[in-house]
């Protein structure tokens, strides 16, 4: 058994596109429209592009605004992402505008940062211990 596809609920697909595409280098792998307003949108590292999927899902569900918003408001990440580099990553994306809610730090053999992804959620990208 192994991870197909997860999602991430998003106040815009097209806001959503963007950012995890143009900002976060995550390549589109479907894009299906699913009735007047919404789609099937996923994306795909690009070093995987046979790998997991991210589902940019609509966020319209009644549930979802209560559960993001207490999750933002404790300051808890939505979701990881692996990075060879937090450091890295953070300049380059601080460098572009995206806003840090957690500058990197170091815990051990791990080290995280927490962005905000315009998008309604708080995203950790972390090392992997090796």
């Amino acid at each position: 058994m192994k991870i197909h596809l997860t999602s991430v609920f998003v106040d815009d697909q097209a806001k959503a596109e963007h950012f995890y595409t143009e900002v976060l280098g995550f390549v589109k792998k479907h894009d299906v429209p699913l009735g007047e307003q919404h789609r099937w949108l996923t994306v795909v590292s690009p070093d995987e592009p046979g790998g997991t999927e991210l589902l940019l899902e609509p966020a319209g569900h009644p549930a979802v605004k209560p559960y993001r918003d207490a999750l933002v408001k404790d300051g808890i990440p939505l979701a990881q992402f692996a990075v060879a580099d937090v450091e890295a990553e953070y300049e380059r994306l601080h460098a572009l505008g995206v806003r840090f809610t957690q500058e990197p730090l170091a815990m051990g053999p791990v080290t995280t940062a927490v962005f905000d992804d315009t998008c309604g959620n708080l995203i950790q990208i972390a090392t992997q211990p090796r």
